[in-house]
């Protein structure tokens, strides 16, 4: 796992390239180099930061040169050595055991069609020396990063965002589509960034950029064309498929550990990698109880401490109680984008904590959700479909009035249960794609609208088309599964494997995903949505294979989130911060955002009325965004 940056076709590449590098040096602590070719009409800079996994040795170090092919790469390629096989009987030598060598070889040989039997995490540039033209590649979900400008007559690309800032954020300015994106999402979906120009290269694709100026875009792997294909075909057999895609991402040259939340996905991971490696440890986290109590949190420590005991796991436990004050602005600035989710922040904590005991690399039990139906909203999308079956009176004249009433917190204590209600009613009576996207975005269309300057109202029409058209680019006819894909192409990448990424490499860490998997992913959808969701209960299919290996007691628990105490940073420890930073920033000097709505959003929270928490986190990470961005010279446009 490492951090790459690089320039092609820029007469200023060298400097651009070191500044890059020297920006994103926490992704590869171990060694670092910058590569320069500049022959005939070719001009090319590669930088890599290593964090080394396999093969320690520095002749893995990277860019990596051999026979008129350099390669600059980050990720992980987990059948390395079957493909180093084959292509050692077609008689390629290697000088390492790494799989940079095996990926560098596997393009001599098939070209781009290398990237279709590659299974692992990775993003890479490859530069031919005899053709002149760079490639830039991207894994089949979007796992690992890959930001990239067009400049001059070429392009300059990183891993993360703050890097091309570094390096010409006077040339760059802010995308207020894009910012207004992460309000409706808090987050941002694939297809924008918040710094206009800059794009993200699609998970499944790669990009050819020749001497001559011109480009040209394939994608190699749909999760579209995937889950159509296993739709039509019989039902995977899970257990075999999540057993072998666990001990495929435990290929590595370093010890292996694990987060451990007591949650069935986190625990199924850590249980079998604990079968296949006895020396796996685990690492989880806790609240302090007056945080609890506010955010009406169940306790998962105790599910935690419960899977390492009975099965024998030396788990790690640590105090989610940071000065959020101090850690808001350095969460920004990792996050790169404005994410507004304060998961990112657990992720980061345990990955220091990790870092701190010498671990490298961590397994997760993200994607699970996603391709199998564990999300509440799922369970209560479908609900909303067999509530739209009550009498309208009913629904519109007694249940919602009455809902609507209810009160988030009393005495201080969260109603957890008010909040769901609360929620649910909002989107309950709509059309599918409709419910779908208010059951996880923090605001409707004339929400959204009543935030911004008036000037800004296209936007969010544009908006809410995207997401519809997302949603029904599919001819799968099973509504649980048609949720799982557009989770799949936009809430997986753009949300948990972006802040992931970020927080884990901010700690010099590797989280590896062994549900995010496009032989799982295959699987996934291989299973109807009748046997994901059945009744009340969400996730059954992979609940029905876990009981290989857990007890019911940990399989069929409550589901619980992995978030933060959020409520209470809001009310308590954030509270002069939304005063002075938020109701008094420049999004609302500049108009962007109208103060008085900001301020009703303010007021209803700290009286109780709404729960809005989570909107003000994300509006403060935005404006603490915003002016990290000026300060580094990128222009701020508000329309």
């Amino acid at each position: 796992m490492c951090g790459i940056a690089g320039c092609y076709q820029q007469h200023d590449g060298f400097a651009l390239a070191e500044a890059m590098s020297n920006r994103i040096a926490h992704r590869g602590p171990d060694a670092d180099r910058i590569y320069a070719f500049d022959e005939g009409d070719v001009r090319a800079f590669l930088a890599h930061r290593r964090l080394s996994i396999i093969d320690l040795s520095s002749e893995a170090d990277q860019p990596f040169s051999k026979r008129g092919l350099t390669i600059c790469y980050n990720g992980e390629l987990y059948n390395y050595k079957e493909l180093r096989a084959e292509l050692s009987k077609a008689g390629v030598g290697f000088r390492t055991n790494g799989d940079t060598e095996v990926v560098l070889e596997a393009w001599r040989r098939w070209g781009p069609d290398a990237l279709k039997r590659f299974r692992g995490m990775f993003a890479f540039a490859m530069l031919d020396e005899d053709s002149g033209s760079m490639y830039l590649a991207r894994d089949p979900l979007g796992i690992k990063p890959l930001y990239f400008l067009r400049r001059q007559d070429g392009v300059v690309f990183a891993s993360e965002l703050k890097a091309l800032v570094t390096a010409v954020g006077s040339e760059l300015r802010t995308e207020p589509g894009a910012l207004i994106a992460s309000m409706l999402y808090y987050w941002l979906p694939e297809q924008r960034c918040a710094i206009d120009g800059v794009e993200k290269l699609p998970p499944g694709s790669w990009a050819e950029f020749r001497p001559d100026g011109s480009s040209r875009h394939e994608m190699y792997w749909r999760v579209t064309d995937v889950a159509t294909e296993a739709a039509a075909g019989p039902p995977a057999d899970l257990r075999t498929i999540i057993e072998e895609s666990v001990a495929a991402h435990m290929v590595a040259d370093v010890p292996v550990s694990t987060f451990l939340s007591g949650g069935l996905d986190s625990s199924l991971v850590t249980v079998l990698a604990k079968r296949m490696d006895p020396s796996v440890d685990s690492y989880t986290i806790t609240f302090r109880a007056q945080d609890q109590k506010l955010e009406a949190m169940p306790d998962d420590a105790i599910y935690a401490r419960k899977v390492a005991q009975q099965f024998g796991i030396d788990l790690h436990e640590i105090e989610i109680a940071p000065d959020v004050v101090e850690l808001l602005p350095r969460i920004v600035d990792i996050l790169d984008e404005p994410i507004g989710d304060p998961a990112a922040i657990n992720t980061l904590l345990m990955c220091d904590t990790a870092r701190d005991a010498g671990v490298k690399v961590l397994l997760s039990g993200m994607g699970a959700d996603e391709l199998f139906g564990g999300y509440r909203k799922h369970l209560a999308c479908v609900m909303g479909a067999q509530y739209q079956r009550l009498p309208g009176v009913l629904r519109n004249g007694v249940i919602g009035p009455a809902v609507r009433r209810l009160p988030v917190t009393v005495n201080g204590r969260g109603l957890r249960y008010a909040r769901w209600a609360k929620r649910f009613e909002t989107f309950a009576n709509l059309s599918e794609e409709t419910a779908f996207r208010r059951s996880y975005t923090m605001y409707d269309g004339d929400q959204l609208a009543g935030l911004l300057s008036p000037d800004l109202e296209p936007y969010v029409g544009k908006l809410l088309s995207e997401h519809a058209d997302i949603y029904h680019d599919t001819t799968l006819d099973d509504h649980v599964n048609r949720m799982c894909l557009a989770d799949s192409r936009m809430f997986l990448p753009g949300l948990n494997l972006a802040y992931t990424d970020r927080s884990s490499m901010a700690a010099s860490t590797e989280v590896r995903t062994p549900f995010v998997d496009p032989i799982v992913a295959r699987a996934a959808f291989s299973i109807p949505g009748s046997e994901k969701i059945h009744r009340r209960v969400s996730k059954l299919a992979l609940k029905k294979a876990a009981e290989a290996w857990l007890p019911k007691e940990i399989i069929y628990r409550p589901k619980a989130s992995f978030s933060a105490p959020l409520r209470a940073w809001v009310r308590n420890d954030l509270r002069e911060l939304v005063d002075d930073t938020l109701l008094r920033g420049e999004l609302v000097g500049s108009g962007f955002l109208q103060r008085a709505a900001v301020q009703k959003l303010v007021d209803d929270e700290r009286a109780g009325r709404e729960d809005y928490s989570k909107q003000i986190w994300q509006l403060l990470t935005l404006e603490t965004w915003t002016r990290h961005m000026r300060s580094l010279g990128v222009t701020i446009t508000s329309l």
